[in-house]
C-alpha cells in the first residue's frame, strides 16, 4: 500500500484516538488534543482533512447521542442526527481554512480557525477546543499561557513539529508529576448531589426541605462558621424561582448565618433564564444569568422568528463577573464549561473565584460531566484561580 493510500486510513484512526483520549474526562489527558493540528497539516487534500476533522470531533463529542436520548427519554437516533449537525461547524471552519502550501500560511490559517471556533457565532459550537490544554501545559501562566498554546499549536503544523512535540511532552510530564487538585476558595463550599432527573423538576416542599437540611448538614459536618460560609448548589437545584420558594428558604435559614448560591429557572414573558441565585435569611436575588444555554435543547432562537417562546434566553455578553460576598466571581453553568468564550470573557477581569455548576443527570453512561469538570479545572489552573464546583448526577 502506498504512503498516500495508508494515510487515508491511518490519519482518521489517529484523529479519532486523539479525540477519544483528550476528551475522556481526565484533566491530564487534555494535552493529547495538541496533536490534532499535526494530523490536520498532514492531510493531502481538503476532503482528507474533512474526514480527519470529523473523526476527531465525533470521537471527542461521542457522549452527545446518548446524552440526548437520556434527556428526552427517546431512542438514540435523534441524538445521532444532532451529533452530526453539531460537528458541521467545526469541520466546515477547519476545512475551509485548510491549505497544503508550505510556509507561514498553514500555521496562520490553523490559528485563525482556532480563533473563529472560540468566538460567536461558530464558537457557540466550539467544543473540544485544543487550547483548553493550556491549563495543563502552562498552569498559572494566564494570558501568556494562552498565547503559548496558540503558538505551539500553530508551529505543530510546520516542519518544526518534532521539536514542538518534544517540548510539549516535557511540559506535560512536568505538569503530571506536580499536579494537584484545583485550589479551594476560602469561604465557599460546593456540594455535589446524587438526585438524578428529579432535581429542579420536583417542585414539592419536601424536596426543598431536603435540600435545606443537606445544606445545614454539610456546614455542620465540616465544622464551619456559618456566618463565613457560602454553600453552592448545582444548576436548577431550586427549580422554578417563585416567591414561595424564596420565603421557605429564608425562613429555614433564619438565625443560621448561612448563605446559599444555587441554580434556578426564572420564568419570563418570552421564555426563561437559567440563573444562579443567592439566598440568605435577609436577602435574595439573582447573581448570574446564563450567557450560553445548550443550543437546541435549551436555547432555541428560531422560535422568536415565529412568535413563539419558551426556550432559555442567552445573555451572551452579559455578566462576565458577578459579586458574591466580597469576591468577584466568574460563573460557568453547564454548557459554558465546554466552550472557550465565556471563561475568557470573564478572565478579562480581575476575578477572585471561578464557580462551575451543572445538572448532569442526563449524562449517565457518558463522559460529558467529567469533561465539564476537567475543562473547568484546566481553565482555573491556567489563570491560577480558586475553583468551586457543584454538580448533580
Amino acid at each position: 500500500m502506498s504512503p498516500d493510500h495508508s494515510r487515508v486510513i491511518v490519519l482518521p484512526v489517529l484523529s479519532a484516538s486523539i479525540g477519544w483520549i483528550a476528551w475522556s474526562g481526565h484533566v491530564l489527558a487534555l494535552p493529547a488534543a495538541a496533536l490534532f493540528p499535526l494530523l490536520w497539516s498532514w492531510s493531502r487534500t481538503r476532503g482528507q482533512a474533512g474526514v480527519v476533522l470529523a473523526f476527531y470531533f465525533l470521537a471527542a463529542s461521542r457522549g452527545l447521542p446518548q446524552g440526548v436520548a437520556n434527556y428526552y427519554a427517546i431512542n438514540i437516533w435523534p441524538g445521532l442526527v444532532l451529533w452530526l449537525i453539531a460537528s458541521s461547524a467545526f469541520v466546515t471552519v477547519h476545512v475551509v481554512l485548510w491549505t497544503n502550501t508550505v510556509g507561514w500560511r498553514k500555521p496562520f490559517r490553523f490559528l485563525l480557525a482556532c480563533i473563529i471556533m472560540a468566538v460567536p457565532p461558530f464558537g457557540i459550537m466550539g467544543w473540544a477546543h485544543p487550547v483548553t490544554a493550556a491549563g495543563i501545559l502552562f498552569p498559572g501562566w494566564g494570558w501568556w499561557g494562552l498565547l503559548a498554546i496558540g503558538t505551539a499549536l500553530a508551529l505543530t503544523t510546520t516542519r518544526t513539529w518534532p521539536a514542538c512535540l518534544v517540548i510539549m511532552m516535557g511540559l506535560w510530564l512536568w505538569s503530571a508529576t506536580h499536579w494537584t487538585g484545583p485550589r479551594l476558595a476560602e469561604g465557599f463550599q460546593g456540594v455535589d448531589l446524587q438526585m438524578g432527573a428529579g432535581l429542579g423538576r420536583d417542585a414539592s416542599l419536601e424536596r426543598q426541605r431536603e435540600l435545606i437540611a443537606l445544606v445545614r448538614d454539610n456546614v455542620r459536618d465540616h465544622a464551619w462558621d456559618p456566618a463565613d460560609m457560602i454553600v453552592v448548589l448545582p444548576e436548577t437545584a431550586l427549580g422554578f424561582w417563585t416567591p414561595g420558594v424564596v420565603r421557605l428558604w429564608q425562613r429555614e435559614l433564619a438565625g443560621s448565618g448561612i448563605t446559599v448560591v444555587a441554580g434556578a429557572a426564572h420564568i419570563t414573558p418570552d421564555g426563561y433564564d437559567n440563573v444562579l441565585a443567592l439566598i440568605s435569611s435577609k436577602s435574595s436575588d439573582f447573581v448570574y444569568r446564563q450567557r450560553m444555554p445548550v443550543p437546541g435543547s435549551m436555547w432555541q432562537p428560531w422560535k422568536g422568528l415565529f412568535g413563539d417562546g419558551g426556550g432559555a434566553r442567552a445573555h451572551i455578553f452579559a455578566n462576565p463577573v458577578v459579586r458574591i460576598g466580597d469576591r468577584d466571581v466568574a460563573v460557568l453553568i453547564c454548557y459554558e464549561q465546554l466552550i472557550v468564550r465565556p471563561v475568557l470573557q470573564s478572565m478579562l477581569h480581575d476575578i477572585d473565584v471561578v464557580i462551575a455548576v451543572g445538572n448532569g443527570w442526563w449524562t449517565e453512561e457518558t463522559s460529558i460531566l467529567d469533561i465539564q469538570r476537567a475543562s473547568a479545572e484546566a481553565w482555573a489552573h491556567l489563570f491560577d484561580k480558586p475553583l468551586v464546583q457543584s454538580f448533580n448526577r
